[in-house]
């Protein structure tokens, strides 16, 4: 693997067979390093965890770390986006460009939103391990989650997504509420959505960041089983 834009990998841990693969997508200004606690959290459960750059300030080395990721892959293979990796992963998915057996959709941004008013890291973040690592600035650029930072072709209209998706939503997501959103999940045809208290736009790090991952663990274990991940009914082979 000839990987060049940076990255993080969690591995499953020794002794043990992997589970599948999550790709991570990060959203606007973020690094990896951000995700390094949900990307252990799933590593533990044996699941292959490898976390992208930010798609937004290179969209085209990000998209080709995400094909390069995902080939030969362990399935069943996962793209979870947050933010801007949530467009980015419908897109990839959408168009047949990457191979996926389902997605996670955490924070999907309002694209039509006007600029945010008031403390980025308090309108990101609910936990405040989570504030904290954000403010010392190291791991994400603040100030990028801005409207004009979503790249065009992430904007335009969707093909249809015939994968299973899972969605993860703050219920106070002042950034991208869920009802300006609402409307995308209803258009796919196999998706369902969890509110998540307190979770507020970065829902993968939200202060009940235990529970968020244990949903998304659940929705890969179905995924592996051959159950349909949303209803958990039914058998696929």
């Amino acid at each position: 693997m000839s990987i060049r834009t940076p990255h993080a990998a969690f591995d499953e841990p020794d002794g043990l067979a992997a589970r599948g693969t999550v790709v991570v997508l990060p959203g606007r200004g973020e690094q990896p390093g951000l995700y390094q606690r949900f990307g252990r959290r799933l590593a533990v459960d044996a699941y292959q965890v490898r976390v992208t750059g930010d798609a937004t300030a290179d969209l085209e080395g990000v998209s080709a770390q995400i094909k390069e990721l995902t080939a030969d892959a362990v399935a069943p293979v996962v793209l979870v986006g947050s933010d801007t990796g949530a467009l980015l992963a419908l897109r990839l998915v959408a168009s047949g460009g990457v191979q996926a057996d389902g997605l996670v959709l955490a924070g999907l941004p309002d694209i039509g939103a006007p600029a945010i008013a008031g403390d980025e890291v308090e309108l990101r973040a609910s936990c405040p391990t989570h504030q904290k690592l954000l403010r010392a600035g190291d791991q994400v650029d603040l100030g990028a989650l801005r409207p004009d930072r979503i790249p065009p072709v992430l904007r335009e209209p969707l093909p249809p997504v015939d994968v299973p998706v899972l969605g993860l939503h703050g219920d106070n997501d002042f950034v991208s509420p869920y009802a300006r959103v609402a409307g995308i999940y209803a258009a796919l045809p196999d998706a369902r959505v969890s509110l998540v208290d307190d979770g507020r736009h970065d829902v993968l790090n939200a202060a009940n960041h235990r529970s968020v991952a244990a949903t998304v663990v659940l929705f890969l274990e179905r995924l592996r089983a051959g159950r349909d991940p949303i209803t958990g009914a039914g058998d696929a082979g």
